[in-house]
Parts: structure tokens; C-alpha cells; sequence
């Protein structure tokens, strides 16, 4: 059967494909709308696999309130030329529709959403890859629950987004100042009672291995001095070879480098006392959590050097942030 411009404009409207794309599926589907639609459905999974290994490090992060429940979703792309295209924008803004009225409980949840086209959320991301021939993919779903929520999105970029929930009502100017803080400042926890514990043996590991390397440094450092050797003429051996070639140190003097970095490191290795370098970890470790736990955080809100935690307190004095979630796409 002859298929009309009218068709097309048709199959245009109910999928958002190409002219060219919309054609070739109604030809195919001999002027089936329903049969059409599914190809270019089917093109979609095609083109979402055969470029599943791209990198998606464009899109548009979006967020929603609803009584005491927040959402935020990110949808990826490739390029920033798709990012900002209307339909992807109106895609991104339809998915964050459908995750605030459902509130699934995870990513694999919205996807499998429905959407008012009879399309899964995940059917619709795959399909507008098919008209784009970009990939595309749901890259971030959270939701915040709590007496209190506020959703924050930088507007100059669209790419990064917070939410924060508190226990009780607060001023929208603190609430917007802390999901702002949350945004920039990126904590790893709310507090450091709830820090998770893999970030904090893993700092801790870090601490006694850096605290080591810095002990043993000063033990060298100190006998190169003491031997007439400046520590940062022999602080590597490339440094060595080029110094020595230069004439600013002599290759006895090189060679005497050598002896003291491997036979001082040594000994002081082995000597190290086991509770000065734990202590030393520790505060290395409270160090980390003051700058990377919200609560303790500077607030970069205030003028006053007030904490995150502080500044709170001075507006609601039982108020305190109790979830919070972040993403972004430029990190």
C-alpha cells in the first residue's frame, strides 16, 4: 500500500523517530501503525547494543518533590549536542514525572515503569537511541524520603544535582544553602558515625602507610644533611644521574646517596613505633572526616567559618539532616 507524508507525520508524532526511519517502518509494516511502531522499537535495542561500550559523560540530571519524597534521576548520553536537544531534555523530564508518581525503590525499578505511551522507562530510553543513533542510558536514580526534603540542580550546567532530607522544617534559604553544600562539596556521609566503613579503612590504611613513608623520609632526609648531601639533589634516581651529571653533586656523593636512602630507610622501617605512627593515623583519619563529613564541613554559605552542623543548629536548634544524595556527570 502507498504510504502518504500524512502517515509518516503521524508515526512522526507518536514516536519522535526520523522521517526517513518513520517511512522505512510503516513500508515495512505494510501501514500497520502498531506493527511500525514496534520496529522502530526493535531499531532501538539494535542501535542501544551495537554501541553499548560508548561512554555516556553527557546528559541532563533532573529532580522532583513530592510531599515528603524527593527524586533524582540522570539520564546519559554521548554528546553534549544531544544533551541539550528537546527531546532528550523532555525524555529526562517525562522519566523524572514518572519516578516521583511511582517512587520505585531502585534503578531497575524505574525502569521497568510505565510510561503514559505504554513504553517501559527503560523500552523509551532505548527507543530515543534508535532516533538519535547515540547511546543513551538511565545512569542515576535515588530517592530521599524525610519530614522535610529539598532537591537542588545547578542551572548553568544541568549535569549535577543533590537532595536533602531533614528532620523537621527549615528555612528554604538553609535547606537550599545545604544542597548546594552537598552539590560542591561531595561528603562521603552525613556524619562520621555514618561513615561507611570501607571509606574509613581505607583512610585508615592510607594514613599509616603515608605516615611511614613520612617518618622514614625524615630519618633519610636528616643523615643526608648530616653526610653534606642536599635531599632533594638525590630524592630520586633520575635526579641522581641528572645532578651528578651537572656537576652539582659529585659521583661519590651520588653513590654515598644511594647507601644512606637504602641502609637509613632500612633501619628506620624496621623501627618505627608501631603506637606513634597509629596515632598519627588517626589524626589523619579525624582530618579526612572533618572535611568530608557534611556535619563538620565549613559551611560555604556563611561568612563565619560556622561547621555545616553549626549553622543548622543557629536557625533550628533540634533540626539536622538525616539523608542525602548526590550525582553528577562531571566528576
Amino acid at each position: 500500500m502507498a504510504i502518504t507524508a500524512a502517515d509518516v507525520m503521524k508515526l512522526r508524532k507518536m514516536t519522535s523517530a526520523g522521517m526517513m526511519d518513520c517511512k522505512k517502518a510503516l513500508e515495512e509494516a505494510e501501514g500497520n501503525f502498531d506493527k511500525a511502531m514496534n520496529i522502530i522499537r526493535e531499531k532501538g535495542k539494535l542501535v542501544a547494543a551495537k554501541r553499548a561500550d560508548r561512554e555516556t559523560s553527557e546528559g541532563a540530571v533532573k529532580a522532583r518533590i513530592q510531599g515528603n519524597k524527593a527524586i533524582l534521576v540522570c539520564l546519559g548520553c554521548e554528546t553534549d549536542f544531544v544533551s541539550r536537544n528537546e527531546n532528550f531534555q523532555n525524555l529526562a523530564e517525562t522519566i523524572a514525572d514518572v519516578a516521583i508518581a511511582a517512587c520505585p525503590a531502585d534503578l531497575e525499578g524505574l525502569k521497568a515503569c510505565k510510561m503514559a505511551d505504554g513504553y517501559t522507562v527503560e523500552e523509551a530510553v532505548e527507543a530515543q537511541t534508535g532516533k538519535t543513533g547515540e547511546k543513551h542510558v538511565l545512569a542515576y536514580y535515588a530517592i530521599v524520603e524525610a519530614p522535610y526534603v529539598y532537591a537542588y540542580i545547578h542551572k548553568l550546567t544541568g549535569k549535577l544535582g543533590a537532595l536533602v532530607g531533614f528532620n523537621q522544617a527549615v528555612s528554604e534559604d538553609l535547606a537550599k544553602g545545604v544542597a548546594m553544600q552537598i552539590a560542591s562539596m561531595n561528603p562521603v556521609a552525613i556524619s562520621a558515625e555514618n561513615c561507611p566503613k570501607e571509606v574509613l579503612d581505607s583512610e585508615y590504611t592510607v594514613a599509616v602507610q603515608k605516615t611511614k613513608e613520612e617518618q622514614i623520609q625524615k630519618a633519610v632526609d636528616a643523615a643526608l644533611k648530616k653526610a653534606g648531601i642536599n635531599p632533594a639533589h638525590v630524592d630520586s634516581e633520575d635526579h641522581i644521574e641528572s645532578n651528578t651529571a651537572k656537576g652539582w653533586i659529585t659521583p661519590e656523593q651520588a653513590a654515598q646517596a644511594r647507601e644512606i636512602i637504602k641502609t637509613v630507610g632500612e633501619q628506620k622501617a624496621a623501627n618505627l613505633p608501631a603506637q606513634m605512627v597509629e596515632q598519627i593515623a588517626k589524626g589523619r583519619v579525624q582530618k579526612f572526616l572533618k572535611e568530608n563529613t557534611l556535619e563538620e564541613q565549613e559551611y560555604q554559605m556563611a561568612d563565619d567559618k560556622k561547621s555545616v552542623k553549626e549553622a543548622i543548629s543557629a536557625e533550628c536548634k533540634d533540626a539536622k539532616v538525616v539523608a542525602m544524595k548526590r550525582f553528577s556527570l562531571t566528576d
